[in-house]
């Protein structure tokens, strides 16, 4: 308690504060606009943060995540059109309230929604982090190995409707990591100097997700304006504060645990949310599909819930669950600092810091977002061609920015044509990113179990923590395999089934 209180007296510094504000305002307005995730801005920002102090920067970044999972339900309400693929399911029940002339109670539900799955995850967080970190320092190189293969399996058998396709992406992830003299031996290089100490990841990063979507929305650009339905002031009268205070707590009970499992994301808590909603609806059942409050607010508290999960294995482990974590986990590398159990013992005042930077962010969401909600519907009126040149400008300064070699620039053009071909092909844009972190470190761990043992392959299931992973993995790899010879499939993959149906309600 006394870490957690020197730590929010150090967030609430004028310096620290500005920027939480900072970056719930930016969190939330690439949220809301359709296609800019947080992943995309934390990845253009990277070089510029570089200059500033560890703990400013990822107060900025956490302010952009939180943000960013709360801005996407105003697209989603407002335009039918989910800013976020956890925001789909938003969707469904929050535009058809708004079409019904309910708009400012379904922003006004996502928001407090948000604010209290935010604050009750955070609370857990910084229960668990610590502990979680505690236990993962006696662990051994064996079972970081298997909890890095955990990772890495997860986030490419369980997202995406073809395991196909995440292993490709996750192929090509492993491969670009693979460049470069780490192990004193050229590999992939072609005899270019330049790529000696490997590919940024920075360059990577800002390729995929700010070069390859910009190219993405060009081909697919249209010119017919956005018909967005006009809000004013959200607000809520005493029977949709009846209606949503449950579905925001059982939301927040399926997202965090979710947020903090390898491959667990934002999209099936919310789901889990919404079905789990429309089944205990009662009297209110006959809603769902015609404008449901209850199927606005589980939804997006689950989303918000599973966002402060995700934190628990970045900080504790060093696993990211997340396109944006995954990001946050290479800006953290960037600055030398190393996520897991050292952390909280090296920069024990930059990780309380950063926990108690939370609340703050948190808070500052509710506050900022609810009166200007009219003001983050305007910004859809952007034009799209003016909005992805700059981000294709400040993408091309920030590749340069970063070794200030024009080299780089032809990295991020290269990597940027293949960002656009994954979309264009379906490939999982996660499992790449993954790949290209964690691909150095699973080598080096995988380096240092057999070098105690002496070349003996056996010593990578020696620990018992590694020979539960790998029991954990074989259900993955064989769980869906076992479930189509079962009748009437069940499980995960049927639940995959059923959020592929909505994803294409929201469409039609």
């Amino acid at each position: 308690m006394d870490a957690l209180l020197t730590g929010l007296s150090l967030a609430v510094t004028p310096e620290n504060l500005l920027y939480a504000v900072v970056g719930v305002l930016l969190g939330t307005a690439v949220g809301v606009l359709p296609g800019i995730g947080p992943a995309m801005t934390v990845a253009l920002l990277l070089p510029v943060t570089y200059n500033v102090e560890p703990s400013a920067a990822l107060i900025l970044f956490a302010g952009i995540y939180y943000g960013g999972m709360y801005g996407g339900s105003t697209t989603s309400i407002l335009l039918n059109t989910p800013g976020e693929s956890s925001s789909v399911i938003t969707a469904l029940e929050g535009n058809k309230m708004a079409k019904g002339g309910r708009a400012a109670q379904a922003l006004a539900t996502a928001a407090i929604g948000s604010f209290v799955a935010g604050t009750i995850g955070t609370i857990l967080l910084v229960a668990l982090a610590p502990t979680v970190a505690e236990w993962v320092v006696v662990l051994g190189a064996p079972s970081y190995f298997a909890l890095m293969v955990l990772a890495l399996i997860a986030v490419t058998t369980v997202l995406g409707s073809s395991r196909l396709r995440g292993f490709i992406a996750l192929t090509l992830g492993l491969t670009i990591g693979l460049v470069g003299t780490a192990t004193g031996q050229a590999r992939l290089t072609f005899g270019n100097p330049l790529l000696a100490d490997g590919i940024d990841i920075v360059v990577v990063a800002v390729a995929i997700f700010a070069v390859g979507e910009a190219l993405w929305v060009a081909a697919h650009l249209r010119r017919r304006p956005l018909e967005i339905i006009p809000v004013g002031r959200p607000w809520m009268d005493r029977a949709d504060w009846g209606r949503s205070w449950k579905p925001w707590l059982r939301g927040t009970a399926f997202g965090f645990p979710f947020g903090a499992l390898p491959a667990g994301g934002a999209e099936m808590p919310t789901f889990l949310s919404y079905v789990t909603e429309r089944r205990l609806a009662g009297k209110h059942r006959d809603e769902f599909g015609k404008g449901a409050i209850e199927g606005v607010a589980g939804p997006e508290a689950a989303n918000n819930a599973s966002a402060a999960g995700t934190l628990v294995p970045l900080l504790a482990i060093g696993l990211p669950t997340t396109a944006t974590a995954a990001v946050i986990l290479a800006a953290m590398q960037g600055y030398g600092l190393q996520p897991g159990p050292q952390l909280f013992e090296a920069e024990p005042e930059l990780v309380w810091t950063l926990l108690a930077s939370l609340f703050v962010a948190n808070t500052l969401l509710l506050v900022i977002n609810l009166p200007l909600a009219p003001v983050w519907a305007r910004l859809l009126r952007i034009p799209r061609p003016y909005l992805y040149a700059g981000i294709l400008f400040f993408a091309v300064l920030g590749a340069y920015s970063v070794n200030f070699q024009w080299f780089d620039v032809a990295l991020l053009c290269l990597f940027g044509a293949l960002g656009f071909a994954m979309r264009r092909f379906g490939l999982p844009v996660l499992p790449l990113i993954v790949g290209v972190i964690l691909g150095p470190r699973l080598e080096e761990q995988l380096g240092q179990a057999l070098q105690l043992s002496r070349g003996d392959v056996a010593a990578l299931w020696s620990e018992p923590v590694a020979v539960v992973v790998y029991v954990v993995i074989a259900a993955l790899l064989l769980g869906p395999l076992v479930l189509r010879l079962v009748p009437g499939r069940q499980g995960p993959e049927r639940l995959a089934d059923e959020v592929d149906e909505l994803e294409e309600e929201v469409r039609r």
